[in-house]
């Protein structure tokens, strides 16, 4: 019960923090951190093909977090 919460959760994050990407560079970060937890999820639940694709995508949004932060903000 609690590892389905945690996926509902994990999904509803990625869904929401998506759809604000455009305005902050916070969400993306925040997209990032729904992926790795979604990841983390699949990997509870022994879904290792979902566990991969989330993953990579909690690094591509990474990336492009990396990319679109005001200079000089770590």
């Amino acid at each position: 019960m609690i590892t389905e919460i945690f996926g509902f959760l994990a999904v509803s994050s990625m869904v929401t923090m998506y759809a604000l990407e455009k305005r902050s560079h916070i969400y993306v970060l925040g997209f990032a951190a729904s992926c790795a937890a979604a990841s983390l999820y699949a990997v509870l639940i022994h879904s290792w093909p979902f566990a991969l694709v989330e993953g990579v995508w909690a690094l591509v949004a990474l990336r492009r977090w990396l990319q679109v932060r005001p200079p000089g903000q770590s």
